[in-house]
Parts: structure tokens; C-alpha cells; sequence
């Protein structure tokens, strides 16, 4: 699995504020446990920070340490949830990972942590 100690955070500025922060990241890359040929898929990452939020350069470097990975869609996924989580403990957190064709067959595994959009509040 990636390290995620890689994750750096940094003091929300505003913590007392329910706001909506949107990452998208266009090009990430894992390999198939099966065949070690590589995966590709966008990244969506969407959260309500508490006290911290997720600091972009160590969330990249984070992403790219899954490139030499054998691992499954739907492991990245809820891994990713579960290390960005650990890391800046929000209060409502979403990650969406949409790969390419393969085999015919596209992909969207999503993974939320929190209750925020049972709850009516900013989650979409």
C-alpha cells in the first residue's frame, strides 16, 4: 500500500465554516494484480475540512507512490479514503475514481466517509 505518511496537512482557516473543497486529479496510474499491465483512472477528492486540510504537493507525491502498485479499483479507492481520512479527520469526505476502458468495461468505484450527504448539508 502507499505510505500515508506522505500526507502533510495544514490548519483549516476556516474551521468554524462548512465549505466544500473539490481536488481533481486528471492522470493517475496503479497496475492490475493480475496482469501487472497499468490502470489509469481520474481522481476525484471532495471533503468538509475540521480542523486541517489536505496539502497538495504531499497529496500528488502520495498519489504517484500507487504507480508500482498491483492493487484493485476498488482497493485504491477506499484506500485513498481511508489514508486521506486518517490524515485530516474531516468531518464529511467523498473519493470517486473513474478508470479507463478495459476490456470494454468502465469503471467508477465511489468510497464516502461521514453522513453529511444523508444529512442535507453541502455533500452533493
Amino acid at each position: 500500500m502507499a505510505d500515508r505518511t506522505i500526507l502533510e496537512t495544514f490548519p483549516n482557516p476556516h474551521p468554524r465554516r462548512e465549505y466544500l473543497i473539490e481536488h481533481r486529479v486528471r492522470e493517475f496510474t496503479s497496475l492490475c494484480p493480475r496482469t501487472g499491465q497499468p490502470d489509469f483512472a481520474r481522481i476525484s477528492v471532495d471533503y468538509v475540512a475540521a480542523a486541517a486540510c489536505i496539502e497538495l504537493k504531499s497529496l500528488k507525491l502520495y498519489l504517484q507512490s500507487f504507480r508500482t502498485q498491483g492493487i484493485f479499483y476498488e482497493d485504491v479507492t477506499n484506500a485513498i479514503l481511508d489514508d486521506l481520512v486518517a490524515a485530516c479527520q474531516p468531518r464529511w469526505m467523498r473519493v470517486r475514481t473513474r478508470w479507463s476502458v478495459r476490456g470494454g468495461i468502465a469503471s467508477v468505484i465511489t468510497a464516502e466517509f461521514g453522513s453529511r450527504a444523508r444529512e442535507g448539508g453541502l455533500a452533493p
